[in-house]
C-alpha cells in the first residue's frame, strides 16, 4: 500500500498561484502512475492531471491545459500541481492519487486540500 499527504492548498485571488504537493509513503513511490483530482461543490469528481511513473507522459484535464503542471520527483516520493493563472471555477478539493500499474483504477487517495479562488 501507499499513504498520500495532500498539502499547499488555501485561499488566492483570480490570476494567482498555488503549489499542491503530495507526499507518499509506504511501497516504491516509483511503482505508481499519480494523478490530481477535485471535486467542486455539488459537481462530480474529475481527474486535473496525471503523470506517468518516470514522469515522461502526463495528461491534462483541457480546462487547465497551459495553467496547470503536474511534475513528479521519485528521489522526494513527491508529486506537485504547479496552478498559475487560477480562477474561480477552480475552487474544489484537490486530492493526490495513486494507480498501480497495469491497474486503471487509481486505488490510493489522500484525504484532500481546499483550493479556493475569490474573484
Amino acid at each position: 500500500q501507499v499513504q498520500l499527504v495532500e498539502s499547499g492548498g488555501g485561499l488566492v485571488q483570480a490570476g494567482g498561484s498555488l503549489r499542491l504537493s503530495c507526499a507518499a509513503s509506504g511501497r516504491t513511490f516509483s511503482s505508481y502512475a499519480m494523478g490530481w483530482f477535485r471535486q467542486a461543490p455539488g459537481k462530480e469528481r474529475e481527474l486535473v492531471a496525471g503523470i506517468s511513473r518516470d514522469g515522461d507522459s502526463t495528461y491534462y484535464l483541457d480546462s487547465v491545459k497551459g495553467r496547470f503542471t503536474i511534475s513528479r520527483d521519485n528521489a522526494k516520493n513527491t508529486v506537485y500541481l504547479q496552478m498559475n493563472s487560477l480562477k474561480p471555477e477552480d475552487t474544489a478539493i484537490y486530492y493526490c492519487a495513486a494507480r498501480e500499474i497495469p491497474k486503471k483504477s487509481y486505488d490510493y487517495w489522500g484525504q484532500g486540500t481546499q483550493v479556493t479562488v475569490s474573484a
